[in-house]
Order: C-alpha cells, then sequence, then structure tokens
C-alpha cells in the first residue's frame, strides 16, 4: 500500500513555510507579545554576552523555528496520549524553571547556576524526546543549540550578577515571565 498522505504532504510543507518565515519581524504572529518581550531581551543577552549579533539572531531564530513546528504538531493533534504525557511534564517543568528564575531574581545571592543549568537541560531534554518521532534531526540541532547557550554557567553568572550589566535585561524578563505564570501560559 502507498503511505502517501496528503494531510503528512500539507503539514510538512506548513512546517516548512513556518520555519522559513520566523524572522524577528514574523514573530509577532505566531508568538505572543509577553513572549515576544522575552525574546527580545534574551536576544538583547546573548548578543552582549557573545559580542556576536549573528549568533544571538541565529539562537532565537532556532527558538522560534522550533516554537512554531511544535504549535504546528499540537494544532493538527500530531502527538500522541504518551507524547502529550511528555508535553505535560515539559510545561511543568518550564514553569518550575520559570519560578526559579524569578525567585534567584527578587532574592540577591541566591542564584545557584547549577540549579537553572539543570533545569534548562531538564527542560531540553523533555522537548527533545517530544519531538523526536516528528521532527528532524536538524530541529532537534537547533533544541539542542538553544537550550546549551542559555544553560552556560559564564552566560547565567553574569546575568544574575546584582550589579552586573544584564539586570536590567534580568528585569524585564522576569516581568514578563511573573506575566506569563499569573496569566497560566507557563
Amino acid at each position: 500500500m502507498d503511505a502517501f498522505s496528503s494531510k503528512d504532504m500539507a503539514l510538512k510543507v506548513q512546517k516548512k513555510v513556518l520555519s522559513s518565515m520566523a524572522t524577528k519581524s514574523s514573530v509577532q504572529m505566531f508568538i505572543d507579545d509577553t513572549s515576544s518581550e522575552i525574546l527580545d531581551e534574551l536576544y538583547r543577552v546573548s548578543k552582549e554576552y557573545t559580542g556576536n549579533k549573528p549568533e544571538a539572531q541565529k539562537v532565537i531564530k532556532d527558538l522560534v523555528k522550533i516554537a512554531v513546528k511544535i504549535g504546528v504538531l499540537f494544532k493538527n493533534n500530531r502527538f500522541s496520549t504518551e507524547e502529550l504525557g511528555v508535553a505535560h511534564e515539559f510545561k511543568k517543568k518550564l514553569h518550575q524553571g520559570a519560578m526559579t528564575a524569578i525567585s534567584f531574581y527578587e532574592v540577591d545571592f541566591t542564584f545557584d547556576k547549577t540549579v537553572m543549568a539543570e533545569l534548562l537541560s531538564s527542560c531540553r531534554d523533555l522537548l527533545l524526546k517530544l519531538v523526536n518521532n516528528h521532527l528532524k534531526p536538524k530541529s532537534h540541532g537547533r533544541i539542542t543549540h538553544v537550550f546549551n547557550h542559555y544553560s552556560d554557567p559564564q552566560l547565567l553568572t553574569q546575568l544574575y550578577e546584582p550589579s552586573g550589566p544584564f539586570r536590567p535585561n534580568l528585569a524585564k524578563i522576569c516581568k514578563a515571565l511573573d506575566k506569563l505564570v499569573e496569566e497560566g501560559t507557563i
């Protein structure tokens, strides 16, 4: 029997088209304003930390592409019951990470780079497990790239330095995270 399915083909095309549209200007179409604020601040932190504008853009573009692709998969009910369980675990871990990030920001000198890096690594692993049967290795690489970048202990240490240059960025990130937590988004 021929395994061709127009529905599957349409989904692949949709993921491809949306992936190619994942530029900073089109983020607004797929990501709410609060999440966009976080992405903008993460971009600024990455740009300043790496001193490499193209690398900072690539990290954010990878993050957006993954978010869009996962959104398309959810919208098209492509995840199995077991995968939806993994998605639920991911959301819980992301919520825990957001709460931890906010707490570390609000209470000076409580930041623990190991805790934050482990939370981000756990999120990465859950997300890779979720998309394992749906996305290609290139997308898996994007997930790894994003999470490895932001779980870099040196980056995290500079980000949480109470009198450091990233304090205003962290304040905006945490304010937006707090809003997403209150809304129940994460």
